[in-house]
């Protein structure tokens, strides 16, 4: 099956400056990021920058890589951009790879693809893994997600949901280690692990209608054309699948039970992909 990949890469992270080009293992990370996409049977990659010093480092190691405008307000938004320079026609499945997943496993940007192919009545493909912890369901960073029995998203909200009113509760949340977060201490929550609650993997595959449909979407959000102007959910949650889900489109969220380390959004994360991957340097040695 047919599809293509691009990786949005921007420069700037109030949490971790200049992220794609920060050092793992001898190489910037975003071509750790672009060597997982050519690794799958994409029958294209293309990295996505708003910066100069990526585009140079991308075609430093070989990548297709295109510059684009700096002012999108989202991956999605700049994943467009790449899509209607190309011309790519309608129809054209394409899997929006971030350029913070280093570690993602390549064989899952193949099933994300066919997934969309199988699901005609849906918009947008992505995926989902359950929760093992308290700590990951209280997290804020953690987005949560709510499907259908047709493995179809319902919400996705940065809040613990669904939350289990009727369960037994019997450890405080502050008794937690120290990561949890503390917007919730007044809460008490039942012993093992939340029922139901999945955390959302944040790898999209789209058709190229659908992204103009987006977009389109955007523009008419900023000429207040919205049912309710004064909010939008993706706003409030800062979450742009919300978008999607606030215009009626369909996401196909099925579990999937292959391991996806977390992407790298700090320092911390940072030093834990750079010791995973000396790891599985050494282990091939």
């Amino acid at each position: 099956m047919s599809f293509k990949v691009v990786i949005p890469a921007r420069y700037g992270s109030s949490r971790l400056p200049a992220k794609p080009l920060r050092n793992i293992a001898g190489k910037p990370m975003i071509q750790h990021v672009w060597e997982k996409a050519v690794l799958s049977g994409a029958g294209e990659v293309v990295v996505a920058t708003d910066h100069a010093a990526i585009l140079e480092a991308c075609e430093a190691f070989g990548a297709r890589v295109m510059l684009t405008a700096e002012e999108h307000p989202s991956g999605t938004d700049r994943l467009h951009e790449v899509c209607e320079s190309l011309e790519w026609p309608d129809e054209t499945i394409v899997v929006n790879l971030q350029g913070d997943e280093p570690l993602f496993p390549a064989e899952l940007i193949d099933v994300l693809a066919g997934n969309l192919a199988s699901q005609p009545d849906c918009a947008i493909a992505t995926f989902c893994q359950p929760i093992e912890s308290w700590q990951q369901f209280l997290d804020p960073n953690v987005v949560k997600v709510v499907i259908n029995q047709k493995e179809q998203a319902m919400y996705f909200s940065r809040a613990p949901i669904p939350w289990d009113r009727n369960n037994q509760l019997s450890v405080k949340v502050q008794d937690l280690e120290a990561k949890a977060t503390n917007y919730l201490l007044d809460y008490e929550v039942h012993v093992g692990k939340p029922r139901a609650a999945f955390r959302h993997i944040g790898i999209y595959a789209y058709r190229v209608s659908t992204l103009n449909q987006y977009v389109a979407i955007t523009t008419a959000e900023k000429n207040h054309e919205h049912g309710h102007s004064d909010f939008t959910y993706e706003d409030i949650e800062r979450l742009e699948q919300l978008r999607a889900l606030d215009h009626g489109m369909n996401i196909h969220c099925p579990v999937t039970d292959v391991s996806i380390p977390d992407g790298v959004d700090t320092e911390a994360d940072l030093t834990q992909v750079i010791e995973a991957i000396q790891r599985r340097q050494e282990s091939n040695a």
